[in-house]
């Protein structure tokens, strides 16, 4: 069966057609978030968002165990090499050469227990994140004891976490 060209009937079809899916098109994306489908939250971008969310849980604490644990080289490397760290007496380090040459009598000596509890924390996708501990520093050899509120701030790199600020302020 041969049926027949006709380009009178094409062009009126192709615009209601795009009429249609531009109607469409507009509708959707009025739409409140709210009234979003319940398979969102598995979309690619909610999806490397989790990822994201769990390749912080896992750098966040390997940078509070590697202090600990007094790892240099496994603390150096959660940093960015443009870190900055603000103790709680007001002295301020930039870089992490310089943040290194501060911390290094903690590495060397062996001798401080460090403990945290994470009091808030935000990750922003793949972008930043900032975590908040109480934390407490303890040389007791020397009958030290500090209590602080220590806020992290990290940034992804696009492969990884790495922290780029750390403030520490002095509890009672």
């Amino acid at each position: 069966m041969i049926v027949p060209h006709r380009p009178a009937y094409r062009t009126p079809l192709v615009l209601a057609c795009t009429a249609v899916l531009c109607a469409a098109s507009a509708a959707a994306s009025a739409a409140p978030p709210a009234a979003a489908p319940a398979h969102a939250a598995v979309a690619p971008q909610n999806l490397l968002h989790r990822w994201c969310a769990r390749q912080f849980e896992v750098a966040q604490r390997v940078d509070m165990e590697s202090f600990r644990d007094y790892d240099a080289e496994t603390f150096r490397a959660g940093h960015d090499e443009r870190a900055v760290t603000v103790f709680d007496s007001g002295s301020l380090r930039t870089g992490i050469d310089a943040i290194m040459a501060a911390l290094a009598s903690h590495f060397q000596n062996r001798e401080a227990k460090w403990s945290w509890t994470e009091r808030y924390r935000v990750v922003d996708g793949c972008r930043s994140a900032y975590i908040l501990y109480e934390t407490v520093y303890e040389i007791p050899r020397i009958g030290y004891r500090q209590r602080a509120l220590t806020g992290v701030t990290y940034t992804h790199d696009g492969f990884k976490w790495l922290a780029v600020a750390d403030q520490g302020t002095r509890l009672p």
